[in-house]
């Protein structure tokens, strides 16, 4: 499952080298990844892409004429211009780019049993549901002890189940909240009632801190040769 550091890496990767590239189509070959039915496809058609943005573990490609988001799910993730998915996951949508100097060609797998990749075409990705419910990201220049304490004070929740629920901390899962609690030396069925403010605290530096995070999985790299 990809979590918000391996996101936050795709996303600046795609920030330098798709930004402003201009999407030829979106050629969608699971029509059940697309969650905004009244919304198609092609209205991304010849569209410019403007910037990149990471929300928790979704991504939004900004373009000219709409937005979109791609929510990874369990097993989607992403690969750029004909990169071999390491886990032979299938293609669910190509998006081939135009821009100097040659194109280039993005496309989303998922590799899960069941589809958990989805694709929305909106206006704003707050009109994305999970994306208007998320809660802070510990990944943010803003995020502090404090944004910590009011996620996890008094709340009656095991603190593994806690940092993975995305509406009180956005973006982290099952693997980097087992690394934020050997950290912090907690157990992970512990409750966040149950913490005093030294536990607070040593949970909240891991959280905060890329370097208490393993390094992320490859990013979409370009193609080499």
């Amino acid at each position: 499952m990809p979590e918000s550091p391996e996101v936050q890496a795709l996303a600046e990767f795609l920030a330098e080298h798709a930004v402003s590239r201009r999407i030829e189509t979106v050629d969608l070959d699971e029509f059940r990844a697309l969650k905004t039915r009244d919304r198609p496809l092609a209205e991304l058609d010849g569209a410019t892409i403007t910037g990149i943005r990471r929300f928790g573990k979704h991504l939004d490609l900004q373009t000219d004429a709409a937005h979109l988001v791609i929510s990874f799910g369990r097993a989607g993730w992403a690969r750029w211009d004909g990169e071999a998915a390491p886990d032979g996951a299938p293609v669910i949508a190509r998006i081939p780019l135009h821009g100097a100097p040659h194109g280039a060609l993005l496309e989303l797998t998922d590799a899960g049993d069941w589809l958990s990749l989805g694709l929305s075409v909106v206006d704003d990705p707050l009109e994305v549901a999970a994306l208007a419910k998320l809660g802070p990201d510990p990944l943010d220049e803003a995020f502090d002890r404090a944004a910590l304490d009011r996620a996890v004070t008094g709340r009656r929740k095991q603190l593994k189940a806690l940092l993975q629920e995305q509406e009180t901390l956005a973006g982290i899962g099952n693997a980097y909240s087992d690394e934020i609690l050997h950290a912090a030396k907690l157990s992970p069925l512990g409750h966040g009632s149950a913490l005093d403010a030294d536990e607070r605290e040593r949970l909240s530096s891991p959280s905060r801190r890329r370097s208490g995070m393993p390094s992320p999985r490859g990013a979409a790299s370009p193609r080499t040769g």
